[in-house]
């Protein structure tokens, strides 16, 4: 079966996956995956850039060999252990605490004899702790603006909190779990990182978005016909959509993944893993959530509102009445 026929199939409700009925499967994956990843941001916990703690960075060009770089430093700053790493095919990089004008100068030279290149292929960037505290406060302050918004967004369009408040639940899954990640492969965080979070929120949260509209329009069909429960009303919006959301989630991952695994792994452009680790991370728990976590919570919080435990009530009491319907098949 093509996948044109199966996406027909499930938006006409011929054939139906009970997404929402085993809700309980899709909580529990998504609890332990977000305590495994909050485990992860303790421990090892997240590398920061010195955009966010500050200090001293040097790019070598034309070099390559961590072991050299160290040496090279350490021959000068007894008392600093400094992190180098390899950035492509002929560059590296060295990151220290702050350093003096003169701790800089020295540490250039030091790279440049042991790499044997000109002082001119050394460049140095300095940051002082309060400008990168500052950088920390200002990523988390975007991240509460962009969860307030959210809030009185969702709210105000779909009328109802409860929509509100299971986007955001949705939302803070796909986070934390791309926190976590980043934290075991030990990528480090930088604004390029913050710029690749806020962009997956604003995915997952559009994917959300199309489901509950879907939802709206088969609940509000449903209170009026009296023709389904309510669960049953919004697990036939997830079948309508999943085929969408999977195609659209495919697109939109191929070339995020070109980026990740052929730029950085292949073609050593390591500048680009940064964005494009949480891109692809992100995109691919949004795509999950949207669709597994955002509508059947919300489910589970309405289900207790008198109106659709009267319309559960009234759907139930009819087919009772008139013989069991029958179920449409399941994919």
């Amino acid at each position: 079966m093509g996948m044109a026929s199966m996406g027909n199939r499930l938006y006409t409700g011929e054939t139906s996956f009970p997404f929402v009925a085993r809700r309980k499967r899709w909580y529990l994956i998504a609890a332990v995956t977000v305590l495994v990843s909050i485990v992860l941001l303790f421990k090892p916990g997240l590398t920061f850039g010195i955009e966010f703690e500050g200090g001293s960075e040097f790019r070598v060009s034309g070099a390559s060999g961590e072991q050299v770089g160290r040496e090279a430093v350490e021959g000068v700053l007894t008392d600093t252990v400094p992190e180098v790493t390899e950035v492509g095919t002929d560059s590296v990089r060295v990151q220290t605490v702050t350093l003096s004008t003169d701790q800089l100068d020295e540490v250039r030279q030091a790279l440049a004899t042991a790499y044997d290149v000109p002082t001119s292929a050394v460049t140095s960037t300095s940051i002082g702790p309060s400008w990168g505290q500052d950088v920390t406060q200002k990523a988390l302050t975007g991240l509460v603006v962009f969860f307030v918004l959210v809030s009185l967004v969702m709210a105000l369009y779909f009328r109802t909190w409860t929509m509100a408040l299971a986007s955001l639940i949705a939302l803070l899954h796909d986070l934390v779990i791309t926190a976590g990640v980043y934290a075991l492969v030990g990528f480090e965080v930088t604004p390029a990182s913050v710029i690749g979070f806020l962009t997956i929120l604003g995915y997952s949260l559009y994917d959300t978005v199309v489901v509950f509209d879907k939802v709206r329009e088969n609940t509000t069909e449903a209170f009026l016909k009296r023709n389904r429960t309510f669960e049953e009303a919004a697990n036939l919006a997830v079948n309508q959509t999943v085929v969408r959301s999977i195609n659209t989630s495919i697109v939109a991952l191929l070339p995020v993944a070109a980026i990740l695994f052929i730029g950085d792994l292949l073609l050593g452009a390591g500048t680009l893993r940064d964005i494009s680790l949480a891109l692809f991370v992100g995109m691919l728990v949004g795509a999950y959530s949207s669709v597994f976590i955002a509508t059947p919570l919300l489910v589970d919080l309405r289900r207790r509102e008198n109106r659709v435990k009267t319309l559960d009530a009234e759907v139930r009491s009819a087919r009772s009445g008139e013989g069991a319907a029958p179920e449409p098949s399941t994919a």
